[in-house]
């Protein structure tokens, strides 16, 4: 089934559900919701409009289990309301058939007391994980971790390794076996074709791979991400301070926080807040609030231009054709600085620019501004000296080149900037790139244009 189909059926599944819920044909919609995926019904539950139609819906799934993994995979606030709306049973048992990993990550969106007390009522072999998990910071390794693994001494036999597997009904992801010594420190790794693959007594430590790729606990959840992808891991190990195997982040953990952390970095790029999850089902005032405090920037860079133009009205007073080329400065070098800034955040947050790769990358991202600001000069100067005479032809040509120098300079360093000093670079982005280089586009353009005409009279051009 193609993406677009899916996409069709999501909006009909959808749109029986709204109606079915407007009918109040509970029947119908519970034996519905009860035929799909959890998956489905939590995509489904998302894009409903009231927190009193997600709850009815999530109500109805009938599996424990189900209604567990629905509830996990909705955004924070409709996690947060529909499981406030059960009642303390039905809490008490979501937590029991969640993984620790997620049941800390629901906990951990709670009120401090309801998750002190839900934490009391889950059983003693889980209450230790759940705990531990919770110690961490949210967007660390060990946030996102789950210590469901599988690890054996480096001296048991591979028949005896295949022996636990079979038994061993915790473990979250088995594509992996991962070897400690007595003091649970990872020494090696082994896939299960590895394990099959080789003689019934041959002891791990001699088919291990070792060293081992890992992360420690407080490393940033982005850059867990990244070494996931970069070494094609199915499971990442997190390890502590003493190099001692804590717990394991499975891919489908990196996949969502590769789809949160470039969420992120899209809003942010755009001038939004990423403080709060921003949802179809968002109002327009949250969503004014949210976005707001950033489009202020364009407003203050927009006085800022007033400001600097009311500087050169002598200037614009003396030739009036050059206010009809200043939308053209502006936007070219705003264009070019967002260009060369997503291209850096992209690359800084992918992994695929590292620091031994600046130089080149600033020096291509010149040559490129250079190239631009000279084509572009000499076109949009060719117009100026055509519509009214060279003087002003080489004022916007020689600008534009200008302009755009500067552009690619500020869109490039400005992420390489923010990033050394560990402020995510995706800030930078969008109204506050845009505004630099509108700044700085009017200033060279206008301030040439002084210059020049200052000494116009004396070196006439024409």
């Amino acid at each position: 089934m193609s993406v677009t189909e899916i996409s069709q059926r999501h909006a009909l599944i959808l749109d029986a559900v709204s109606r079915l819920l407007r009918r109040g044909a509970v029947r119908n919609l519970a034996k519905m919701v009860n035929k799909m995926l959890p998956v489905e019904v939590s995509k489904l539950v998302r894009h409903l409009d009231t927190l009193e139609d997600q709850c009815r819906v999530v109500g109805l799934v009938e599996d424990v289990t189900d209604k567990a993994h629905v509830i996990s995979e909705l955004y924070d606030d409709a996690k947060i309301g529909v499981f406030t709306a059960l009642s303390s049973d039905e809490q008490n048992a979501i937590l029991q058939h969640l993984s620790s990993d997620d049941a800390a990550d629901l906990l951990g969106l709670l009120p401090e007391e309801l998750s002190a007390e839900l934490i009391l009522q889950l059983p003693a072999d889980d209450v230790d994980d759940v705990v531990d998990l919770l110690r961490y910071p949210e967007e660390t390794a060990g946030g996102i971790m789950t210590p469901e693994f599988l690890a054996l001494p480096p001296t048991t036999s591979a028949k005896e390794a295949i022996a636990t597997l079979r038994a061993d009904t915790d473990a979250e992801m088995v594509f992996y076996i991962y070897v400690v010594d007595e003091d649970g420190v990872l020494g090696g790794v082994l896939s299960l074709r590895d394990l099959l693959a080789e003689e019934p007594d041959t002891p791990l430590d001699a088919f291990m791979t070792s060293p081992v790729v890992s992360a420690r606990v407080d490393m940033d959840q982005e850059e867990t991400a990244r070494l996931t992808a970069r070494y094609n891991l199915l499971a990442l190990p997190v390890v502590d301070l003493d190099e001692r195997l804590v717990g394991i982040i499975t891919v489908d953990d990196v996949i969502d926080v590769m789809r949160d952390e470039a969420t992120e970095d899209m809003l942010r790029m755009s001038g939004t807040r990423v403080d709060e999850d921003y949802t179809v089902s968002m109002s327009s005032m949250r969503a004014v609030r949210l976005r707001l405090p950033w489009l202020m920037v364009n407003v203050l860079g927009g006085l800022a231009s007033a400001w600097v133009l009311s500087q050169f009205t002598t200037t614009l007073e003396s030739l009036l054709a050059l206010a009809s080329f200043i939308p053209i400065s502006m936007a070219l070098g705003g264009s070019l600085g967002v260009q060369s800034s997503t291209i850096m955040v992209a690359g800084l947050a992918t992994g695929r620019i590292e620091w031994g790769d600046v130089r080149r990358v600033f020096m291509r991202e010149m040559r490129v501004g250079a190239m631009v600001g000279l084509l572009s000069g000499v076109i949009v100067g060719a117009c100026a000296t055509f519509w009214h005479d060279p003087w002003l032809g080489m004022v916007v040509g020689v600008s534009l080149f200008a302009a755009c120098g500067v552009a690619a300079v500020s869109g490039t360093l400005i992420p390489l900037v923010f990033h050394r000093v560990r402020i995510d670079p995706a800030i930078s982005s969008g109204p506050l790139v845009t505004m630099l280089n509108d700044l700085s586009g009017l200033i060279i353009y206008l301030g040439f244009a002084t210059l020049l005409l200052h000494y116009r009279d004396l070196l006439p051009l024409t």
